[in-house]
């Protein structure tokens, strides 16, 4: 028994040894659960959207500061035509448009029935059909109001012949099909995952196995070793890249209705970014499983919760918002949608590909300021 306690004191003094497994251990599983507890909701807020009154009467008078007072929605904008409601969907400041068609109350007062439009950017079916639902719940509450207004009074109608019909319309997205949102997501999780993870690991490898002392004594330059090493992950990830997109298009029929060579570009900007990530990890740690698990850990799980890849990051609190601007994936994916789903002109994902880049440039020097200092 005392031998027994000997070994399993000398497991913990090799665990307590390394700062950097405590930090995998430890910590890192408790920001997990705390990412996982405010990110993983259903429920929307935070959603800016826009309003098209070309009504002016009474009824949208009545309807619209409900929606200013909803705590689901910021009505951030009141456009006056189509053409305005048009670019702020498709530059990303809202989600949705609602539009009061002209002749609102004439419509109800003759017939009994109104139309109020709902357009959302369907490039993201899943919180697009949440925001019309949410959107149609307000509006409906709004129509049982909709009899005290003085016009309606006079024409004695009463609650059950007053109906509001909200129209909804799902742009880009028509059949509202779940692909539309999981393939952006997918594309940079893979890329992330194959460059960043598989960089690391196969650096690592060498230090495990002491070949890197070899390698760093050749004539060849740690640098050009470094740019070795990455090569056929930046190879295999163009690969990836071309099967997700011809499979996406022909299997899932998720068209590229954009430029698509700029969304290579755009993607290789990304994989650069990958690859600077996974030389970053394997200039931290010493072992293969760290790698492994400090890549699936610190850099997969926030990719698939802060970038917008499943749960809407409107609907998260202040802080991980702010986080999810450092996490590449974020705009990478944003930038995808943008190109692919919405059709949109490069001149529109031109931030998002500024930020790429300035991310890819950034972390790539960090990372060979990094690995220098490991091997000296």
């Amino acid at each position: 028994m005392k031998q027994f306690l000997i070994f399993v004191n000398k497991e913990f003094l090799h665990i307590f040894r390394d700062p950097r497994t405590i930090l995998i251990l430890l910590i890192i599983p408790a920001i997990q659960i705390i990412l996982f507890g405010f990110a993983l909701t259903s429920d929307i807020k935070n959603i800016d959207i826009a309003v098209f009154d070309q009504s002016h009467d009474a009824s949208s008078r009545l309807i619209i500061p409900k929606l200013l007072n909803s705590p689901y929605f910021n009505v951030v904008a009141s456009v006056d035509n189509m053409d305005e409601a048009d670019k702020l969907l498709q530059s990303g400041e809202t989600m949705a448009v609602i539009i009061f068609e002209k002749g609102l109350e004439s419509d109800i007062i003759r017939e009994g029935a109104g139309n109020v439009q709902i357009i959302t950017d369907g490039s993201d079916p899943n919180t697009s059909n949440a925001v019309s639902r949410y959107l149609q719940a307000i509006i409906l509450t709004a129509q049982k109001e909709l009899i005290n207004i003085a016009p309606l009074q006079q024409m004695s109608l009463t609650n059950d012949r007053i109906t509001i019909m909200p129209e909804p319309n799902m742009l880009y997205n028509p059949l509202i099909k779940s692909s539309y949102s999981f393939v952006p997501g997918v594309m940079g999780l893979i890329l992330m995952l194959i460059c960043s993870m598989m960089t690391s690991i196969s650096i690592v490898r060498e230090k495990e196995e002491g070949t890197m002392d070899v390698l760093l004594v050749s004539p060849m330059k740690p640098l050009n070793i470094i740019l070795a090493k990455s090569v056929p992950y930046l190879a295999l990830s163009l690969i990836n890249l071309a099967t997700i997109l011809l499979l996406s298009v022909f299997l899932l029929g998720v068209p590229i209705t954009g430029s698509l060579f700029w969304l290579l570009i755009i993607s290789i900007i990304f994989i650069f970014v990958a690859l600077a990530t996974g030389l970053l990890v394997s200039s931290l740690v010493s072992t293969q499983v760290a790698a492994m698990l400090m890549s699936g850990l610190v850099f997969m799980v926030p990719v698939m919760l802060l970038s917008g890849m499943i749960f809407p990051i409107e609907n998260m609190p202040f802080a991980l918002r702010a986080i999810a601007q450092f996490i590449p994936a974020k705009w990478y994916i944003v930038a995808v949608k943008k190109l692919m789903i919405q059709g949109l002109p490069v001149s529109y994902v031109l931030t998002e590909m500024l930020i790429l880049f300035a991310m890819a440039i950034s972390f790539i020097f960090i990372s060979l300021k990094a690995f220098k200092m490991r091997v000296s």
